[in-house]
């Protein structure tokens, strides 16, 4: 199995600008995310998807591989799906997030390990919501599964809403997952779903995986122990630890 691993790069980020660029104690983050997708053995190959030409030399200029992609595209998905026509040999597409430089290798391989399954057409990853914190975060998508390991539904909402019980005590009840941000799709898949027009669960959550499942997709699923740490401001810098 060909398996490409794609890290869709913007440099006009509204809330941080330039944030593939930012140096993070003697390395970019994009170079972080890169080095670390790279150690991963199941990806015969690891590209940077990028719109913008400093972005481009940069990655070059470290050794990496970069290709140039529309300034049009809406999402990363998009993007990866122009870089797949590009690489029609690979079979399975993962799509890591840019602004994660502490993503693990062994999260990309338990996703790569989905595809295993002839059946799965897309995957991504999950976690056990261990706090209240996480489990009321508006900006942390939760994911509700079937009994095939399989989501149904993804909420920026706590779902399953427990009856006669305070939120507070909902995580007593019944198990909780939020969604870990990585996917991968077969590649015709991925062709298929960036056809797709915007449905109206993902206009009103504002998460585009909800446009698949209204849409008849299957989404597989593995659970993850790790967490991961996106950085969406400049203020997320100060939490890293390098």
């Amino acid at each position: 199995m060909n398996t490409l691993g794609i890290i869709p790069a913007r440099y006009a980020s509204t809330r941080f600008p330039g944030k593939p660029l930012v140096d993070i104690a003697g390395r970019s983050m994009i170079r972080r995310v890169y080095e670390q997708a790279k150690k991963c053995a199941g990806l015969t190959e690891v590209i940077v998807a990028t719109d913008d030409d400093r972005i481009f030399k940069h990655v070059a200029g470290f050794g990496g591989l970069a290709v140039m992609t529309s300034a049009n595209h809406q999402s990363g998905t998009d993007r990866c799906a122009e870089v797949a026509q590009m690489h029609p040999t690979y079979d399975v597409i993962i799509n890591i997030q840019g602004d994660e430089p502490y993503i693990d290798p062994e999260q990309i391989t338990k996703l790569i390990n989905c595809f295993n399954d002839a059946g799965t057409q897309i995957a991504t990853l999950i976690k056990k919501v261990l706090t209240n914190q996480e489990l009321h975060n508006t900006n942390s998508p939760k994911v509700i599964i079937n009994k095939y390991s399989e989501a149904i539904y993804f909420s920026r909402s706590a779902l399953p809403h427990i009856r006669a019980q305070e939120p507070q005590n909902w995580l007593q009840h019944f198990t909780y997952f939020k969604h870990i941000g990585i996917y991968g799709y077969r590649a015709d898949i991925l062709q298929q779903i960036t056809k797709l027009p915007v449905s109206a669960l993902e206009k009103a959550e504002s998460l585009e995986q909800l446009r698949w499942i209204e849409n008849s997709y299957k989404i597989k699923v593995a659970e993850t122990e790790l967490e991961t740490y996106a950085i969406d401001s400049p203020e997320d810098l100060k939490k890293l630890n390098f």
